[in-house]
């Protein structure tokens, strides 16, 4: 009697309910004992009475009893079929889409596929890293890429066993994405590129490996590349081939997302990179944290954070001078980054001069200080590329006095850019 209560009490514990096992057993002794009634059928009523009292549907519960015929990610080639699966949560992206729960990658031994968990499937959160068993998930197709996709029918069991992941290329030579430029990238799709990494930035985040810049003759996009996908390190100013990039929106504006499904191969060009040239008029009213005396990596240039190079570790950083600077022009602001030989000119300080600072005041922090105290109020017109959030200064003219005729045609086009947005 107490192996057949156990039996049924571990049938309900695969769906997350812990059903006192003395209180199945008192039940099935009830009716076998007492009322004579045969044990298959005295199982059968004491799963029903808990089912009931539980508030659990007899469908969904035999349905997920059964053993289910798992399909591999490499067989998913129809869309609208429907899928049980084995897989690995490879990786979660950042989503603010009010109707998504989650969307990240899962994979097994053959393969790598999109998923999207729908809020209204009202299904707990899955953990990146973890394996799963995942029931009546729907495959859909989305530019030619096959994923899966979550709903009120669909479930998630935690397995105990990992399942391995393949090494290598994942995706298929038939499905790989078509190069596009990077003018033409959109949210949502699947995407290969080839550019010139424009700018790498600072980065603490310790799940990404990189962030920063990327163009081509058509443009330039954001890319973060995860530390999750275990790519190499791409270096500023190289080219590069992008294969089986994630296409995402954030904030309005299309970015790219390197995964484990992703490749980078360095190319020998060097691609032009479009960007036009931008005037600003406005008021220093911030130097940001990361300016004035840093440290760069030797190697690949990176600015060094807490004495260490993303890439390569701790090393013997060389002295530079930049600033991060933020111009207000009363309707508007905008981030500037002012490299060395032009911090220099504007503020009158060389770069011996800054490391000799420093070590007087034991705290490079004197030349920031330094930096604020002389720039900052004082009104500039800059120019330069116009990269994302910032002007690449090329060059920047202090203002003694304020000039109307420019401050007028700057008030002109942001009138005129807002009414065209």
């Amino acid at each position: 009697m107490k192996q057949t209560a156990e039996s049924i009490r571990e049938r309900f514990m695969k769906i997350g309910i812990d059903v006192p096992v003395e209180d199945i057993e008192s039940r099935l002794d009830e009716l076998i004992k007492k009322f004579k009634v045969p044990s298959n059928e005295a199982q059968r009523s004491v799963t029903n009475y808990f089912l009931k009292k539980y508030s659990i549907p007899k469908n969904e519960f035999y349905v997920r009893q059964a053993e289910p015929q798992l399909t591999k990610i490499v067989d998913i080639v129809e869309n609208g079929q429907w899928a049980n699966l084995n897989a690995k949560v490879v990786q979660l992206w950042e989503n603010t889409h009010e109707s998504i729960s989650q969307v990240g990658l899962l994979g097994d031994e053959t393969g790598i596929i999109k998923f999207t968990i729908w809020k209204n499937a009202e299904l707990p959160l899955l953990e990146q890293g973890e394996s799963y068993l995942l029931r009546s998930v729907v495959v859909g197709e989305y530019n030619g890429r096959f994923q899966v996709q979550f709903n009120k029918n669909s479930s998630a069991e935690k397995l105990t066993e990992p399942v391995i992941m393949g090494g290598g290329d994942f995706t298929p030579v038939a499905r790989e994405a078509e190069l596009r430029n990077i003018a033409d990238l959109s949210g949502n799709q699947w995407a290969t590129i080839r550019g010139k990494v424009v700018q790498l930035w600072e980065n603490s985040h310790e799940s990404i490996e990189q962030a920063g810049l990327i163009g081509d003759e058509t443009g330039v996009i954001k890319f973060t590349n995860w530390a999750s996908s275990e790519l190499p390190v791409m270096e500023e100013g190289k080219s590069y081939m992008l294969k089986n990039v994630v296409v995402s929106e954030w904030n309005g504006k299309a970015q790219v997302q390197l995964n484990r499904s992703s490749s980078i191969e360095e190319l020998d060009e060097d691609i032009e990179v479009r960007t036009s040239m931008f005037t600003y008029f406005g008021a220093m009213v911030d130097i940001q944290t990361g300016s004035g005396l840093i440290k760069r990596c030797p190697e690949c240039k990176r600015a060094l954070v807490k004495g260490a190079c993303a890439e390569h570790g701790k090393v013997k950083g060389e002295y530079d001078l930049r600033i991060k600077a933020v111009l207000d022009a009363g309707t508007s602001t905008q981030d500037a980054l002012i490299n060395r030989e032009l911090t220099e000119e504007l503020s009158g300080i060389s770069l011996d001069s800054a490391i000799a600072m420093a070590a007087d005041a034991l705290d490079p922090g004197v030349v920031q200080d330094k930096l604020k105290h002389e720039l900052v109020g004082r009104y500039y017109t800059v120019t330069g590329h116009k990269l994302d959030r910032y002007i690449l200064v090329e060059s920047i003219i202090p203002s003694t006095s304020l000039d109307r005729e420019l401050l007028d045609q700057m008030l002109s086009e942001h009138l005129a850019e807002q009414e065209v947005e």
